[in-house]
């Protein structure tokens, strides 16, 4: 009978430990989608429910010489919101999600997402995103966001 309750209280704990990651999982990837959302329609107010303050950005390249190069992107928060404010209902472009990596370690939380971009309705250019997110307090927050870009991009 012991061994029952046992089995019985080890399977509800990890039922709940599971429901809780897909929770967490789907919080996170939520999280992304509004911030693709917020950016694309130039929706400010849902794009800062979706960035940390403190955000960081780079993207990763190969220059015309066929280097790989890092470009960090300073002020990263404030430029992101600043092209956000320039978007124009005119505006078409669209960076279609291909799938999502999530990992979650406590408040921290990593995605991997390849990505299609399209301008005007045309296939552009792909590469992947790499999102950092923090766990601010029950809102998940992107702090840091890494992409790579086609070589005709790079500096």
């Amino acid at each position: 009978m012991k061994k029952i309750i046992t089995l019985l209280l080890l399977t509800t704990i990890t039922f709940s430990v599971n429901a809780q990651k897909k929770d967490e999982k789907k919080a996170i990837k939520t999280t992304i989608e509004n911030f693709f959302k917020g950016f694309h329609k130039g929706d400010v107010s849902l794009l800062k429910t979706t960035i940390h303050k403190d955000l960081y950005a780079q993207t990763t390249s190969v220059n015309k010489k066929g280097e790989s190069v890092i470009t960090p992107t300073s002020k990263a928060y404030d430029n992101l919101i600043g092209f956000a404010e320039k978007v124009k209902p005119t505006d078409d472009y669209f960076e279609k999600i291909l799938s999502y990596a999530i990992h979650v370690d406590g408040n921290l939380a990593s995605v991997w997402t390849p990505y299609e971009f399209y301008n005007k309705g045309k296939f552009s250019h792909c590469g992947s995103n790499s999102f950092q997110l923090f766990n601010n307090n029950g809102n998940w927050a992107v702090s840091y966001t890494h992409l790579t870009l086609p070589t005709i991009y790079s500096v």
